[in-house]
């Protein structure tokens, strides 16, 4: 059972199913506790998924009272809580009960408060930032005295509450997500997230309301309720709200700060008005990137795909193509690749974009120019050089060979 012990403190969830699969014990102890312990102390959800599905109890009781699923909420680790209190359905009621009671305590006490409570120390606290990669949220790491938690449990307690049909008022979610206000925290994540699934007129005209507040931070978190309901539901489909992003225009016009109007752009191109389009070019030269590179999603584009763009549309679009801003670019080059009207200037920046410094931007172009049927993606697609590993399965790298099978297509080839 040794080598099962070493694969979860090596963080090797393949290994550890491999040994799992071979008969290894998943409930197996290191230093008293099981194994699964170990993982949830490493805020190792990959390999804690591996031992449940191989078996590990997260309810197995503790020599101190506690269980593994316990430990996973009071180290503050949401997925992780996530992957213990699902992998049995459904979890017993004593178990669901203490589990959102631990939650909330930690969530109205603080996680530096409740660490200084449970170690009885008033030294400094050791804080770290950890990065989840994959989700792209962050959350803080706190430790003290050799006990470490994570400020996620207001993250915590918001997704168990809406897995087991509690509606927490909108104030409280809102509360919860400006105690950590940032768009990437994970805790502001997930408030967003839930109140986005609510898809109801009321979450929508309370988030409505909160554009009106003087904090910037409130209005960013307005924002960004709106591009949540306006995105939808990702789990139904659900998304009533998708054409209502011209609703938003007089706020977008009014706004100043630049990171609440670029979440409120956002949200407004998905729906279609001249209106939207004029906001859009009335940022064309926006001080900050973030906004500028939303321009090109609020310019109108004609129903059947190949009709020309308006004037001032297509003035937007050459002046975006030469941005100081790659990101500004990259976004340009998307909604060009997309366009199919007959302009040559349109093309012609296509072309242009080939020449681009970030190779990212010249694949985006090649890839435009042959969906295009522009016969220059084949000598283009020689300035896309050797493919970098993270674009190597872009499936835009087969757009020139698609244009040329077309091509020996019609000319009967």
């Amino acid at each position: 059972m040794e080598r099962l012990v070493e694969a979860v403190r090596r963080a090797d969830p393949d290994e550890v199913r491999a040994l799992l699969d071979d008969g290894a014990d998943p409930d197996t102890l290191a230093e008293g506790l099981p194994v699964l312990c170990l993982a949830v102390a490493a805020y190792d959800t990959p390999v804690a998924e591996a031992l449940l599905g191989g078996g590990a109890d997260p309810l197995r009781p503790l020599p101190d009272g506690s269980t593994p699923l316990t430990r996973a909420v009071d180290g503050g680790g949401h997925l992780l809580t996530y992957a213990l209190s699902t992998s049995r359905i459904p979890l017993p009621a004593p178990a669901r009960a203490e589990m959102l009671a631990r939650a909330r305590r930690w969530s109205e006490a603080g996680a530096e408060a409740e660490l200084r409570r449970i170690t009885g120390l008033t030294g400094p606290v050791e804080r770290i930032r950890v990065e989840d990669d994959e989700v792209g949220w962050w959350s803080e790491q706190l430790t003290l005295g050799g006990t470490t938690v994570r400020d996620e449990h207001r993250a915590v307690l918001t997704s168990m509450e809406a897995r087991y049909g509690i509606r927490t008022p909108f104030d409280e979610l809102v509360d919860r997500a400006l105690a950590h206000p940032d768009r990437d925290h994970v805790v502001w994540c997930d408030v967003v997230f839930t109140l986005g699934r609510r898809v109801d007129e009321e979450t929508w005209q309370w988030s409505r309301d909160l554009l009106n507040h003087p904090d910037r931070t409130h209005r960013l978190l307005a924002a960004d309720l709106l591009l949540s309901l306006i995105l939808g539901d990702v789990v139904t489909g659900d998304d009533p709200f998708r054409e209502r992003g011209r609703e938003l225009v007089p706020w977008a016009e009014q706004e100043e700060d630049p990171e609440v109007l670029a979440v409120l752009l956002h949200g407004m191109t998905h729906d279609s008005a001249p209106e939207i389009e004029a906001v859009g070019l009335s940022h064309l030269t926006h001080p900050d990137p973030r906004v500028r590179a939303l321009v090109p999603d609020a310019l109108h584009r004609p129903d059947d795909g190949r009709s020309p763009i308006r004037p001032a549309s297509l003035t937007a679009v050459l002046t975006l193509a030469r941005d100081a801003d790659p990101g500004v670019r990259e976004a340009l080059c998307h909604w060009l690749a997309h366009y199919r009207g007959p302009e040559p200037e349109a093309a012609d920046a296509l072309v242009a974009l080939t020449h681009d410094e970030r190779q990212v931007i010249r694949v985006g172009a090649v890839s435009g120019l042959a969906v295009r049927d522009d016969p220059r993606c084949v000598e283009a697609e020689h300035r896309i050089g050797p493919v970098a590993p993270e674009l190597r399965g872009d499936e835009r790298l087969l757009d020139v060979w698609r244009y040329q099978r077309r091509r020996e297509a019609a000319d009967g080839g």
